[in-house]
């Protein structure tokens, strides 16, 4: 279960604006302090550890590069709770151990509301409202992933006896 203040943001997020070109040689905990700079300046000061952000539709599209969920994981945020997701976003955040929930009603979620997901039975509640939305559950062996950390600290599991 993850529970954190609700950040929000639009349609359409791409990953030029999650972290911005100019970051993406830096190492993931510095790149972190410049997550969303692209769109939300000084977004990476304001969140805390355990914090969700909540997208609208198409949330990650772009290019193809890992270090946007990675910064956004290593700036202390557990979740991703948006409509849709570009479909390469969505699985680099499995690779990454950051939990991307599809919630066709994230754009009711307002920001800073306190949420806490269910990434495991998909659900989304507003702690303030008691509102609870649903979500698309993830399988098992995705579960699996996430709770180990990612894709390469479930490889090195199965792989290291």
């Amino acid at each position: 279960m993850i529970e954190g203040t609700a950040w929000k943001f639009g349609d359409n997020v791409d990953t030029d604006v999650i972290i911005p070109g100019q970051y993406l040689i830096l190492p993931a905990d510095e790149a972190a302090e410049h997550v969303m700079a692209g769109i939300r300046p000084g977004f990476a000061d304001e969140v805390s550890e355990g914090d969700v952000i909540v997208g609208g539709t198409n949330f990650g599209t772009g290019s193809s590069r890992e270090s946007a969920p990675k910064a956004i994981k290593a700036a202390g945020i557990e979740a991703v709770v948006a409509e849709s997701f570009a479909r390469i976003f969505f699985r680099n955040c499995i690779n990454v151990g950051l939990a991307p929930v599809e919630c066709p009603r994230a754009s009711e979620i307002e920001e800073g509301q306190t949420v806490r997901v269910d990434v495991d039975n998909g659900r989304v509640e507003v702690v303030d409202t008691g509102e609870v939305y649903e979500a698309v559950p993830l399988p098992e062996e995705i579960a699996d992933i996430l709770e180990a950390g990612g894709l390469v600290p479930t490889l090195k599991e199965r792989f290291s006896s």
